[in-house]
């Protein structure tokens, strides 16, 4: 009994290391990467990454920072009405489009743990507020968080599950 306990633990300890190194490398091989340039590479982002370049906000968030950017996956994209993504990408809707993507973005880095157990309402780029919830995990507005502190050389990257819309 206490070998298989033992065994047990061994493995555990293991795997938790394992997890552990895999996130550290995942994070030091975006470290020389912006923004964007994360978002690419983690994957996940396609129509995001599409909207940013679309808006002309590439630049900008490749600039030095740093970000904070709660980040819609492809899946919270596709929770949107049918049509919604198409109309704002169009090249008339760019100052809505611009609206929609600075109001994910915080300037200033801010890590989960930095959130955690507290309620705030941080000013977003765009200029209005967020309201950012750590008390059971983090939600921004009516988003949660599924994966918290991508990082790039010049801010984080947290996924949301769905697109917040300014006030």
């Amino acid at each position: 009994m206490l070998k298989t306990l033992t065994k047990l633990a061994a493995a555990a300890t293991l795997a938790i290391g394992m997890l552990v190194t895999g996130a550290h490398h995942a994070n030091a091989m975006n470290h020389g990467k912006n923004i964007v340039a994360v978002a690419e590479h983690v994957g996940g982002f396609s129509t995001l990454v599409a909207a940013i370049k679309a808006a002309g906000l590439e630049e900008t968030l490749n600039g030095k920072g740093p970000f904070t950017v709660f980040a819609p996956t492809d899946e919270a994209f596709a929770k949107l009405p049918a049509g919604t993504v198409e109309d704002l990408l169009k090249p008339e809707n760019k100052d809505k489009l611009i609206a929609v993507l600075t109001y994910h973005v915080l300037p200033g880095k801010v890590m989960a743990a930095d959130v955690t157990g507290k309620k705030l309402t941080p000013a977003t780029v765009q200029g209005s507020t967020l309201s950012v919830d750590g008390a059971n995990g983090v939600m921004v507005d009516n988003a949660t968080v599924v994966k918290a502190d991508v990082m790039a050389k010049n801010g984080v990257i947290h996924a949301i599950d769905t697109v917040v819309m300014p006030k």
